[in-house]
């Protein structure tokens, strides 16, 4: 089963918490691409390979190819999000229920923004729906555990995954290279690591692009009568919606995050830079086909932790991790619960 463009036009004109639903989530995609999709080019601009501008402006183009490209390849990602949650019962209430998630995460994302806290829109997105789902079935029947330990898979990976892999290709790029002049490599890896963030920009696209893409699907479903469907394809406009929001998010900036990022954390030369981007980009290529959704920005920084370990521990400002680490630790559950609590208020007033 699929939806068309048409219908898609339909129910955003005669459904009125579906077009709500909408809104909503064509906004988290575009904050997304401005907070997220900075940290695919952090580096590349932290190391002066780049400039800012540049960057964003190739971030933008390549966020968008991996949303589009990346789904019509493999889209495990987006059906492991749609299946995660039960949202079965009365459509109508299910579709409220998951207004109410969406809207927790706009709520959390402007708490977080104002004691300055660098979230995962990706965890938000995750902990607002279950946290909704939870509050529509009653329970924590709402909740798919085969499809959510995916979830938990996700943040082990992108914790361990991320760091031994920046750590690892670090060591084997310095032995490669031991013995070359580092004057000689600059070049080199300057044009390397560009190449690294467009992989990274184009692997967080195919991540966080197809995760929007699930929950549509399942806003699409749910305005349309049905309670759940089992077998559906991801049409081709809503690629193209989502990875175009994405991109224009990204065009926008997030300086503030690449600083943080790409210069504050960790100071990186190019070729840890490369490094960096390299072991991220395989790594969310790795978690994508097995239909793992990771936060983008949890492997990143991550993958930068590794590369600065890789010389000494003391390397990495151990308090801006901090500050990222506790963002990351309070997102599930303070999100989850205010997705709860509105689901559960919106059910009683709408």
């Amino acid at each position: 089963m699929t939806v068309t463009l048409s219908d898609f036009f339909y129910e955003l004109t005669s459904n009125l918490p579906f077009a709500i639903c909408t809104v909503i989530m064509i906004s988290v995609i575009f904050v997304n691409g401005s907070t997220d999709a900075a940290n695919s080019i952090a580096t590349c601009v932290g190391t002066r390979s780049l400039t800012p501008k540049l960057a964003i402006i190739m971030a933008a183009a390549f966020n968008f190819l991996g949303a589009f490209i990346m789904t019509r390849i493999n889209n495990s990602v987006a059906f492991t999000i749609y299946n995660m949650v039960d949202f079965g019962g009365d459509p109508q209430q299910s579709l409220i229920a998951l207004l109410a998630g969406l809207a927790a995460i706009v709520i959390w994302a402007v708490g977080a923004w104002l004691f300055g806290l660098n979230t995962s829109e990706s965890h938000a997105l995750i902990a607002g729906v279950s946290g909704a789902a939870i509050a529509l079935q009653g329970g924590f029947g709402g909740i798919n555990g085969s499809e959510w330990v995916k979830v938990i898979y996700g943040l082990i990976l992108s914790t361990v995954l991320g760091f031994f892999s920046g750590w690892i290709i670090t060591k084997v790029v310095t032995f490669i290279f031991s013995s070359v002049d580092r004057r000689k490599t600059l070049s080199f890896f300057k044009n390397a690591q560009i190449g690294g963030a467009a992989g990274m920009a184009f692997m967080h696209g195919a991540q966080d692009g197809q995760k929007f893409m699930g929950v549509f699907m399942l806003g699409m479903f749910l305005s349309k009568g049905y309670s759940k469907v089992n077998d559906f394809s991801i049409p081709v406009w809503l690629m193209i919606m989502c990875s175009l929001f994405m991109g224009l998010g990204t065009s926008i900036g997030g300086y503030k995050i690449i600083k943080t990022v790409g210069m504050s954390m960790v100071k990186l030369d190019k070729y840890e830079g490369f490094c960096a981007d390299f072991a991220s980009a395989l790594s969310l290529l790795l978690t994508s086909v097995l239909g793992i959704p990771v936060s983008t920005s949890h492997m990143k920084t991550t993958a930068i932790m590794g590369v600065g370990a890789s010389k000494r521990l003391s390397a990495i400002n151990w308090n801006v991790v901090k500050e990222m680490v506790t963002a990351w630790l309070l997102t599930f559950p303070g999100c989850g619960l205010i997705g709860y609590i509105t689901a559960k208020l919106f059910m009683a007033i709408l």
